[in-house]
């Protein structure tokens, strides 16, 4: 199926050089090969449903901090993509589930980049059909959700409308696994639980609050904005902190939805830290049940400024979690990509305070290309992820993960400067990296 495949002696070889650090000074490093390469033009749109408000056939009105309805009538400063556009943009990856025979469900963000933006973005999941020869993307199904069954607890955008799509300014969709015929979503905004059927009409909305505890951001349907200055009781998790990651158990019984910023506790008035570290939280969550575990472990951040990115089992309890910086590019920028990692945990293996024991990772601005696979980013054998945000990983197969960005359309400049980056699809060999211990 893949060139790349021929050369597997070679990549076994390289594979075996993996460079492991004294267990004594944290996880070990392991490499990571570059197996095939394919990317989605930043330029990707589809056209809106046909029963859809006439306001959702163009979308990016109100990037610009104001309503711009004159088609193309604002640039963006960073990539120069003119807005707003006719149709939806199908980028943004935001979550990931391997299908098989190299189809992938993958989640689209929930827009521009937050709430007051995204009120004519349509929130949809898409499966794709990856060819990796010719390194392309094809689109097999599209999938927009929407509140037919006026299930959503809030007035949603397209309230008064018969079809009630979602929209961006609605939910911030970030994590999904498929479950049974259905599918659960973790949202930033809430943060939220949604479940859809196989359609995309929602079914239940949840929220947030393990041990009678309830979880809210600032963006939370149900929490006043305050004041300059002001705090208030009962908001906990940042903007942009709620599910970034989401993952479920191999039986299909059990979500660990994961936050992407750390917990604030108010009676502190401080972020949550345990020992010298800053701590996002796992939960769990029971799918025939709908109900809260009292359980919650702990991911520690290598710096209190990184976010994580992705979150899935692969194996057991062993799973795969995205950790990253907040920079992009690796040409010389004054904030370049520094930290884009991926690390191996297990969820049975924590300290007496619930803190995840990171055992492996594996370096996405150190990928290794001997081949020259990749159409762009590689240097000297060495293919380079600099994104700010990259948000997806799942495993393959036995020695194969895939991993993705979101690629902010269209604002972030990660691969070349000036230019909106392309959504990009990795496989990479990590065999050695899986069987870490």
């Amino acid at each position: 199926m893949l060139k790349a495949l021929a050369l597997g002696v070679s990549l076994s070889l390289l594979a075996s050089l993996a460079m492991a650090q004294d267990s004594a000074e944290g996880p070990a490093k392991f490499e990571a090969v570059l197996k095939a390469h394919a990317q989605l033009p930043a330029q990707t749109f589809l056209p809106a449903p046909v029963d859809a408000p006439a306001g959702l056939q163009m979308s990016g009105r109100f990037t610009s901090g104001t309503r711009v309805e004159t088609p193309y009538g604002w640039a963006n400063p960073a990539s120069g993509i003119a807005m707003p556009f006719p149709g939806q943009p199908l980028q943004g990856m935001s979550g990931v589930r391997s299908l098989g025979e190299d189809r992938f469900l993958f989640l689209t963000d929930n827009g521009f980049g937050n709430k007051a933006n995204s009120s004519d973005a349509m929130l949809m999941f898409n499966i794709l059909k990856m060819d990796w020869d010719a390194g392309k993307v094809g689109i097999e199904k599209t999938i927009f959700l929407k509140d037919l069954n006026r299930v959503v607890p809030f007035p949603i955008v397209t309230e008064h409308s018969e079809s009630r799509y979602l929209t961006g300014a609605d939910f911030d969709p970030e994590s999904i696994q498929p479950v049974g015929e259905n599918y659960w979503i973790g949202d930033e905004f809430g943060p939220w639980l949604i479940e859809v059927d196989a359609e995309g009409v929602v079914l239940q909305v949840i929220k947030t609050n393990p041990a009678g505890v309830d979880y809210k951001s600032p963006d939370n349907q149900f929490t006043s904005q305050p004041a300059a200055g002001a705090v208030v009781a009962g908001i906990n998790t940042g903007r942009s902190g709620g599910y970034e990651g989401m993952a479920q158990s191999i039986d299909g019984t059990t979500l660990y939805p994961l936050l992407e910023k750390p917990f604030f506790d108010e009676a502190s008035g401080t972020l949550e830290t345990i020992g010298d570290k800053t701590v996002l939280r796992v939960l769990e969550f029971n799918v025939a049940d709908a109900a809260w575990s009292d359980t919650v472990r702990y991911y520690p951040l290598e710096d209190a400024g990184n976010a994580i990115g992705d979150f899935n089992i692969f194996e057991g309890t062993r799973g795969l979690i995205i950790e990253r910086d907040n920079n992009e590019g690796d040409d010389g920028r004054e904030k370049a990509a520094a930290f884009k990692r991926i690390y191996l945990v297990d969820l049975a293996r924590t300290d007496e305070n619930g803190v995840l024991e990171k055992i492996a990772y594996i370096d996405l601005i150190d990928i290794q290309d001997p081949e020259a696979l990749a159409p762009r980013g590689s240097k000297d054998g060495v293919f380079t992820f600099p994104f700010v945000t990259i948000e997806d990983v799942d495993l393959v197969d036995a020695t194969t993960i895939v991993v993705a960005n979101d690629n902010n359309y269209p604002g972030s400049t990660g691969r070349e400067a000036g230019r909106a980056d392309d959504n990009e699809y990795i496989l990479l060999d990590v065999a050695d990296f899986l069987k870490a211990e």
